[in-house]
């Protein structure tokens, strides 16, 4: 599978989407817009399909790395429009810490394979930026099931707990998200929601800083977020 393939035609797709949508609804009255903010927790694969992008060692592959799960905190801003009550775009940032957990690393190449460590565990911050989502509800009830796909910027960070400055990505990838949301009154409801975001991360150094880490690779990141939050619609 091609994830950069992918994730760019979705990419794509939805801003072209999103944007006849706003040119298309924009200016009637009556739409609903909303804000809201969701603590969850997020439970991520391992790190796979890794290959070593470092200059002079490239051509190696790096055996799975795996990760802990991290409690979540994010936001949304979004909006549903008049004419096509079911049909909405909406924005949102996260933030979590899915560590690299303690192991070793399996390195392997033409030459074939050599394992390292057992290494210490690997701080690593993940913000992502949701960045044009196309939602799809059913808004009949008080009770309103959503589903919702588009691009995210994905900007990962690696420092060790005792180790120089780490590496850094900034990625397009992809979020899926669907869930259901209860309108308590016309403007507060209450939502749970689960969340699947998939990137190709590449993790390179921090050039800027002489003392930094200079290892850089890539690898596959992917993670299931159960959440649950308050909105405000207004």
């Amino acid at each position: 599978m091609d994830i950069k393939r992918i994730t760019a035609f979705l990419f794509h797709l939805s801003l072209a989407v999103a944007w006849c949508f706003v040119l298309a609804w924009t200016p009637t009255a009556q739409a609903e817009t909303y804000v809201g903010g969701q603590l969850g927790m997020t439970f991520p694969q391992a790190l796979s399909n890794g290959e070593v992008t470092q200059e002079a060692l490239g051509g190696l592959n790096i055996s799975d790395q795996p990760l802990k799960n991290s409690i979540m905190l994010g936001a949304k801003f979004g909006h549903y429009f008049s004419r096509a009550k079911w049909i909405g775009v909406e924005t949102g940032l996260s933030f979590a810490n899915p560590h690299i957990k303690q192991g070793t690393l399996t390195f392997s190449g033409p030459g074939g394979s050599q394992t390292l460590g057992p290494f210490a565990g690997v701080y690593q911050r993940m913000i992502i930026w949701d960045v044009a989502t196309l939602m799809v509800r059913y808004p009949k009830y008080r009770l309103q099931p959503y589903f919702g796909v588009g691009p995210a910027l994905f900007f990962g960070k690696l420092t060790g707990p005792s180790a120089p400055p780490g590496q850094s990505a900034t990625n397009i990838g992809l979020n899926v998200e669907g869930g259901a949301r209860y309108y308590m009154t016309r403007r507060w409801a209450l939502f749970g929601e689960l969340q699947y975001h998939l990137a190709r991360l590449s993790y390179t150094s921090n050039d800027s800083n002489p003392a930094a880490d200079p290892f850089g690779f890539r690898a596959t990141y992917s993670a299931l977020t159960a959440s649950i939050g308050v909105s405000y619609h207004f």
